[in-house]
């Protein structure tokens, strides 16, 4: 009996000695439903140490986009080993789009995180703060601005200029670092982001983050990679600081973080990104938040290296203005269509007609290459466009030489108008003087878009 008393007390010592253990990088995660301000709701998650209590919080404020991305569960992880409660919630996608969205609205939700978290038993109310990157650089300063219950900011990725400057930067940087010079980049990288915000078609372009960042009383960590490609690191950091100063500001920390890319993951090159943070992230948060209020001393890096610093983007003159861009397009798109058309009628035919159908097959190909190439430029981040000529893409070089060829072939149908009409009744002068005319709309249009530029 006693021998086997002995052996079921190994036993039980043995599944006691296997069963997993609380420890202090055990973490939970407990989904919730937060309560937005206009009576909407959205899904949450939170990642707690285990058995949290009474400690540190933060809500995680998404960048640009709707779709969940596994990046923030990861932040949210690094809080959690650290010591901090952190929220996730997923982001509002009503009414959010290239060409409309509400910061304000989107501040209010962060501020419904902040209320869910709160209210939780793992936090300690007065303790929880805001985490933003890139887009959330601009939305959650501007909650923090807004409310008491907000402890702290931290961003990642600010960017402290106006949305549509900070994307010309971007894709000026992208060009730059392809090799690619001259006026595709001005006119593909700086007049299409500026068409577009004339035309109402990208959202908060000329959002002024600065009076919002020199409204926030709240501690502040700035995190910039100094290999960001997407946010000027340098000017941004600089901006910061300037505002800060301004103001009077001490409790803000701004660092640059060494081998990091845009959201602080490890990168070759600033456009390429790892699956891991970037060494000492992760500890700089948290330290920086769990030795709060006494870390928020005026500490501030040395400025990352860029290549080129933002340049403001000028507001559109009449003459480039949207509606007489579409004017100009359409126009020599109908003559050019009119004179297409007319060509079924025999009699309406020009005399020696080469050169006429070199400038309307020219015109076209230029049009329509132009505009695909702009929306492939518009919806890639690619920093490779194959063989370069003269620091030229070969679709550009073709597109220019196709202008060329325009504008060759519009100067000898006029120079040699009697030559094209001999013989010809009023429909083929009518034909000539439409293609004369579209010819002259695109090359107007041609210079204004770089085809017809160094």
């Amino acid at each position: 009996m006693l021998i086997r008393i002995a052996l079921f007390a190994t036993m039980i010592a043995a599944l006691v000695a296997a069963a997993p253990t609380a420890t202090a990088d055990d973490r939970v995660t407990t989904d919730i439903t937060v309560t937005r301000s206009d009576g909407t709701t959205t899904t949450g998650t939170i990642h707690a140490p285990a058995g949290a209590t009474g400690r540190p919080g933060v809500v995680l404020v998404h960048g640009s986009g709707t779709s969940p991305s596994p990046h923030y569960a990861q932040v949210a992880d690094a809080f959690a080993r650290a010591g901090i409660v952190a929220l996730q919630y997923a982001k509002r996608a009503e009414d959010y789009t290239p060409a409309h969205r509400d910061y304000s609205l989107l501040a209010d939700d962060a501020l419904s995180g902040i209320a869910a978290l709160r209210s939780r038993p793992e936090v300690d109310p007065s303790r929880v703060g805001l985490w933003g990157l890139s887009e959330g650089g601009w939305v959650a300063p501007l909650a923090a601005s807004r409310s008491a219950d907000v402890a702290f900011l931290i961003t990642i990725g600010a960017n402290s200029g106006a949305p549509a400057a900070q994307q010309t930067w971007a894709n000026e940087t992208r060009f730059a670092a392809a090799g690619v010079r001259g006026s595709m980049i001005d006119v593909l990288g700086r007049n299409g982001i500026r068409q577009l915000a004339g035309a109402g078609q990208f959202a908060q372009a000329d959002y002024d983050p600065v009076p919002v960042l020199e409204r926030i009383p709240q501690p502040v960590l700035a995190i910039w990679g100094d290999q960001d490609r997407l946010t000027p690191p340098g000017d941004s950091l600089r901006d910061f600081r300037a505002a800060f100063d301004r103001v009077g500001k001490t409790n803000y920390t701004l660092r640059t973080l060494p081998n990091a890319q845009h959201a602080c993951l490890t990168t070759t090159d600033g456009f390429d990104k790892g699956t891991e943070l970037a060494p000492g992230y992760a500890e700089l948060m948290g330290d920086w938040v769990n030795g709060l209020p006494g870390s928020a001393n005026r500490q501030v890096d040395q400025p990352a290296v860029q290549g080129h610093s933002v340049t403001p983007l000028a507001p559109l003159a009449w003459w480039e203005s949207t509606p007489v861009q579409l004017i100009l397009l359409l126009g020599t798109v109908l003559a050019l269509c009119g004179y297409a058309v007319s060509g079924f009628k025999r009699d309406w035919r020009l005399s020696h007609a080469r050169p006429a159908r070199i400038l309307a097959a020219a015109i076209g190909i230029g049009i329509v290459g132009t505009i695909a190439l702009f929306l492939f430029v518009a919806s890639t981040k690619s920093t490779s466009f194959g063989p370069l000529l003269f620091g030229r893409t070969l679709p550009w070089v073709a597109l220019q030489l196709s202008a060329l060829c325009a504008v060759a072939a519009l100067g000898v149908v006029v120079a040699r108008r009697g030559r094209l009409l001999d013989g010809v009744g009023t429909g083929g002068r009518v034909r000539w003087a439409l293609l004369v005319c579209g010819g002259t709309g695109f090359t107007l249009w041609a210079l204004y878009w770089g085809l017809l530029l160094p």
